[in-house]
């Protein structure tokens, strides 16, 4: 009897199981649909450039913990990849859409100011300071973003007036978006305990600046971003191209070239969809800058990617926002040409013990980072093999800091090297030249085109004497004459 009682209960207990494991099923399978139908709705609305009131609310108090770059950035990449465009309507105020797509767009928004206005010197300062064969590779998109219609004609007037002929060129737009498509932004809740106004107006420069890069999403290979009172550097867009040129093959979201608010970044125009989404998502947030920091971090940049000399130069003494002063100078900045490098692609290796993480690459770039090895040995190297022969021009390298003089090459010497042996992952090259030693940690040689008959393969600096300090390579500049083919 006890034996069947047992057996009873152990069958009773079977079937509960079975039933609350089907109810698991159920309740997972629910919960699965409820999710999907949920993640549907919330991509529509997305799309369509719209946020129900409920998300917003959710977005506002979950924004500063979400924007956290360590935490969600595979969250951001692989959910969140916005690649529609925003679903509003554009007015050309003057101008008419590319007849085809350019190499650079450059992206003003302007609104009223009550002192000063330095949209049209700014215009000025595009065009005047680029060459003819520039102009060709450039578009210029300004967004009056003003809601005051007389204003915005009277200063588009005053635009066709002054730069007709780039109008008619096809490098100049004049655009604006009427009221009815912008958010809310009145009754914001105040972050950083900002007044009312300074949210609203914050808020709208979000709006705005989201409005304008999705109109220039598919204008051009790259967009950068500046403000309407800004002077520009002596061919930009060559020091531009340059800089591109030498991040080929790494990953990057932003490039910059100034370090002030939004003024010289520089993206992907295919980044631009998504940017001007999460401009929108967070407009209420936090100012633009703070937004495009958060930006790059998301998309797995950790660090900034900021080049030296500033190619722009922040002018405007008045402040946008109610006329403040605004004095903020860019100490980097050089208005008149000079002589960036090309430093083509490379590939850079040594055998010196390399400190934490300043390894060999931050020495080939315009970035203001360096190389940082232990006390170096007789025989020691840093090598770069190019990806292509070249004819080289100029050298220039730079070792030590202000911080850290001492950490000089006290003994060393450069060599060019050319006939490339091994694969890929171990290639060098088997004959080299001497060009001469370094003096006082630095070497410099110029006319090398007519030094060297060979194309060059190879270039390295190397140690011909052991030192007690620690060596830093601040830079190293390669200037190109042509590019031969093998």
């Amino acid at each position: 009897v006890t034996l069947l009682y047992v057996f009873l209960h152990m069958r009773l207990n079977l079937k509960y199981f079975d039933k609350m494991r089907c109810l698991r099923k159920r309740s997972a399978v629910s919960f699965l649909g409820v999710l999907v139908i949920c993640l549907l709705f919330m991509n529509l609305y997305i799309e369509d450039g719209y946020v129900l009131e409920g998300d917003k609310q959710l977005i506002r108090e979950t924004a500063t913990h979400q924007l956290n770059p360590e935490r969600y950035v595979h969250t951001f990449k692989d959910l969140s990849n916005f690649s529609g465009s925003i679903n509003i309507s554009y007015r050309y105020l003057a101008g008419t859409p590319l007849p085809r797509k350019r190499y650079l767009t450059i992206g003003l928004s302007s609104v009223k100011r009550k002192k000063g206005n330095y949209l049209l010197e700014t215009i000025k300062s595009i065009f005047e300071q680029s060459s003819y064969e520039e102009l060709k590779e450039i578009a210029v998109v300004v967004q009056l973003a003003d809601f005051d219609s007389a204003w915005c004609e009277g200063m588009v007037q005053d635009i066709s007036q002054k730069f007709a002929h780039h109008i008619i060129a096809g490098r100049l737009i004049v655009i604006h978006v009427p009221e009815e498509y912008y958010p809310v932004l009145d009754g914001l809740k105040r972050n950083y305990n900002d007044p009312e106004d300074r949210v609203k107006f914050r808020s709208k420069q979000n709006v705005d600046y989201a409005f304008l890069l999705n109109f220039c999403a598919n204008l051009s290979d790259y967009y950068v971003m500046l403000e309407d009172d800004v002077r520009c550097s002596k061919n930009f867009l060559t020091a531009v191209k340059k800089v591109i040129t030498s991040r080929e093959g790494s990953y990057w979201v932003t490039l910059e070239f100034s370090k002030l608010g939004y003024i010289g970044k520089l993206y992907h125009s295919h980044d631009l969809p998504r940017l001007a989404h999460f401009l929108l998502m967070f407009y209420q947030e936090m100012p633009c800058d703070w937004l495009l920091i958060h930006f790059r971090g998301l998309l797995a940049q950790k660090e900034v990617i900021r080049f030296k000399p500033s190619l722009f130069q922040h002018m405007g003494y008045y402040s946008s926002y109610k006329g403040a002063e605004n004095k903020l100078k860019d100490d980097d900045f050089e208005e008149e040409s000079f002589d960036i490098p090309d430093n083509p692609p490379a590939n850079l290796h040594t055998n010196m013990n390399v400190f934490e993480n300043y390894e060999a690459s931050k020495a080939y770039s315009s970035i203001d980072e360096y190389f940082w090895g232990k006390a170096p040995s007789t025989g020691d190297f840093y090598g770069i093999v190019f990806e292509k022969p070249i004819k080289i021009s100029k050298i220039k390298v730079v070792t030590g800091t202000e911080d850290r003089q001492n950490d000089i090459l006290q003994h060393g010497a450069l060599e060019v090297g050319e006939k490339i042996v091994g694969n890929k992952k171990g290639r060098q090259c088997t004959t080299y030249l001497r060009l001469g030693e370094f003096k006082n940690g630095n070497f410099e040689i110029t006319d090398l085109e007519h030094k060297v008959l060979f194309d060059i393969n190879c270039m390295r600096i190397l140690v011909t004497k052991s030192q007690k300090e620690w060596l830093i390579i601040r830079s190293i500049s390669v200037w190109t004459s042509q590019t031969s083919v093998q």
